[in-house]
């Protein structure tokens, strides 16, 4: 469990990282970067940079390429902002996040496409009734047509 002091340089180094990145950084090989998490370690010697890129694979390794020749500057920057007296080391890492959410779609809907055909074979038959309700049972002896009293027929 990181203390409050270790998560707040994190936060702090995200939101520098992200604003480098977005006005300071004008590689072209940079794509569309999103910094998603920053993980300190408890002495505060090492940040973990987390980032997704948008595109193609050739678009992300150009994009990691130019995230590890801007290290320097990025770290000085952060350097000067937090005013530590030892600067973290940064290591940029890409978030494998949306790689493992698209992998469990996938598989959730193979699974769905495999229950709906077990359910195809099995048929559309009810164990039991077809409305398991219950519902009240009207006795047709307690309704004579002698006794109806809006009946005025003899």
């Amino acid at each position: 469990m990181s203390s409050p002091r270790v998560r707040k340089i994190a936060d702090r180094i995200q939101v520098i990282v992200a604003e480098m990145l977005e006005r300071r950084i004008k590689d072209p090989r940079l794509g569309f970067v999103t910094v998603t998490d920053v993980r300190v370690t408890g002495d505060s010697q090492q940040a973990s940079i987390f980032y997704t890129v948008l595109g193609a694979e050739e678009e992300r390794a150009s994009s990691a390429a130019a995230l590890e020749s801007a290290k320097g500057v990025i770290r000085s920057e952060v350097a000067k902002q937090l005013g530590m007296r030892i600067v973290p080391t940064l290591t940029f890492i890409p978030d494998a996040l949306p790689e493992t959410a698209r992998e469990l779609e996938e598989l959730l809907a193979r699974a769905k496409e495999q229950d709906e055909a077990v359910a195809a074979q099995r048929g559309a038959t009810y164990a039991g009734e077809a409305d398991p309700y219950k519902k009240p049972r009207v006795v047709e002896d307690d309704l004579d047509e002698d006794d109806d009293p809006d009946d005025d027929r003899p």
